[in-house]
């Protein structure tokens, strides 16, 4: 069997014709279905709060959902084993779905985040399958391509995603951008029912995820998203301090060899491999700024949820464009686009800290133009060193946790996202988003958001020098 890396007689044709376009369709279909949920949700998010109450709870639409999709994750390769392919293709697609339904119906803030969870849940198993049932249901020399499809699904969402949450929120109904989910649901099934088997030819048992750990995890998130609740600074830095703690634990507890949740090394700067991790935590934790930005534009500067929308995801273009120009370059040019990214999203941070904050700054087209060049360049900053970094990781994994260190990637960002999501809320909701409120607290959230988090850039800097150059050379 030829390998996936030589692709010799591949094609985008073939990968797309026959039953290779409806699997093909299948698997893509997943990750579309997790990734413009996420840009809807952005989108109408600040909608949603006018409508049924809980600002204060703004951040934990992120939060729990992206906690649930690293249990979904986890669970995944268990499910792909215990049910087959097909079956747990569509137990996904039906947690999914409830959550769906569960977030169109909600009459309230907390009955919405219970749908976001479950939501999160079905979309972290849907992700995960969609790369992992790539092997099974393509030829080798089609993985390639493969790959690169399924991955593609999240520049679609960035295009998709602001477009079907603007339409609907600004038609006053934003429920159904959550039930227009579930017909493209309900076709994915037919799709799966009649394409995949249920059969797992060739593969070993898994195995057990350390479940323990994973429910650690969870509870630093949500220790710092309770702590934002509470408009005491004791009772937030209590909630941080016992967020941090609980990582600490993490770290400590994360030892057994057959069940571990990071690669060895991977929780101390004195390594190589601790240091690429707090690198990409520190990147993650300045992009995770996009779930306000939102709520900014339409209540400090009166934008639609459709401009809004698509603004905000001005980030997430300049990131894929960063990270496809900088993939071909390798030796010192490389290093350098490392050095130079964090630079650049500290300015770009520091930048949207005043302009967002300015009640006139959007009402001339230069104003918008620097705004969403600002926006670009923090997804421009972190994806100009991206791709080197995620290679450096799989690098610097000891002989024989490669696999592992593969697999860290997805958690590692997944986690960073929700951790820094719960310090986002906690520091908007500090500043005033919620008392005083109204356009003066969407201000000074603003400028305390992108403040205190052009800190994470800044940190990102001193890491940056000790893994490239010299330095980089010598660090074990």
């Amino acid at each position: 069997m030829p390998s996936p890396s030589t692709p010799a007689n591949a094609s985008w044709a073939e990968l797309l014709h026959g039953r290779n376009a409806l699997r093909s369709i299948a698997l893509a279909g997943g990750v579309a279905l997790h990734a413009i949920n996420v840009y809807i949700v952005t989108t109408i998010l600040p909608t949603v709060i006018a409508d049924i109450g809980g600002l204060a709870f703004y951040a934990w639409s992120t939060t729990l959902f992206v906690v649930t999709s690293i249990i979904g994750s986890t669970l995944s390769a268990r499910l792909l084993e215990g049910l087959g392919p097909r079956r747990a293709f569509l137990l996904a697609l039906a947690v999914f779905a409830a959550g769906s339904a569960l977030c169109a119906a909600a009459p309230s803030m907390p009955v919405l985040l219970a749908g976001r969870s479950v939501q999160g849940l079905g979309g972290g198993i849907l992700f995960a399958l969609s790369y992992a049932l790539i092997r099974l249901v393509f030829d080798a020399r089609l993985w390639p391509r493969a790959m690169a499809m399924v991955s593609g699904m999240w520049g679609l969402a960035t295009l998709c995603g602001p477009a079907i949450g603007g339409v609907f929120a600004e038609s006053g109904h934003w429920r159904w951008a959550f039930w227009t989910l579930l017909p493209v649901i309900a076709l994915l099934a037919v799709i799966v029912i009649t394409q995949l088997n249920n059969t797992l030819a060739g593969t070993s048992s898994s195995s057990r995820p350390p479940y323990g750990l994973i429910a650690c995890l969870v509870a630093s998130v949500l220790a710092i998203s309770a702590a934002s609740l509470s408009s005491h600074l004791l009772w937030n830095l209590l909630g941080i301090a016992a967020g941090l703690a609980i990582a600490v634990l993490i770290a400590r507890l994360d030892r057994d060899p057959e069940r571990r949740l990071l690669p060895t090394g991977a929780y101390s700067l004195a390594t190589r491999l601790g240091v690429l991790y707090g690198v990409m935590c520190l990147l993650i934790a300045a992009m995770t700024t996009e779930i306000f930005v939102p709520y900014f534009l339409q209540q400090i500067h009166g934008l639609g949820p459709l401009a809004a929308g698509y603004m905000t995801a001005a980030m997430a273009a300049g990131w894929t464009l960063a990270a496809l120009l900088s993939a071909s370059r390798t030796g010192d040019a490389a290093e350098r686009l490392i050095r130079l990214g964090p630079a650049v999203i500290v300015a770009a941070l520091l930048a949207l800290a005043w302009m967002t904050a300015q009640i006139h700054w959007l009402r001339s087209v230069l104003g918008v133009a620097s705004y969403c060049l600002a926006l670009a360049g923090v997804g421009l900053g972190i994806g100009l060193g991206w791709p080197h970094l995620l290679s450096r990781v799989l690098s610097a994994a000891r002989p024989g946790e490669e696999n592992l260190a593969s697999a860290s990637i997805t958690t590692v960002q997944l986690y960073a996202t929700a951790l820094a999501a719960a310090l986002a809320g906690l520091v908007s909701n500090s500043a005033g988003l919620v008392d005083p409120g109204g356009v003066v607290g969407a201000q000074h959230a603003a400028l305390w958001l992108f403040g205190v988090f052009a800190l994470a850039p800044v940190l990102t800097l001193i890491l940056v020098r000790r893994i490239t150059g010299s330095r980089g050379l010598a660090l074990a």
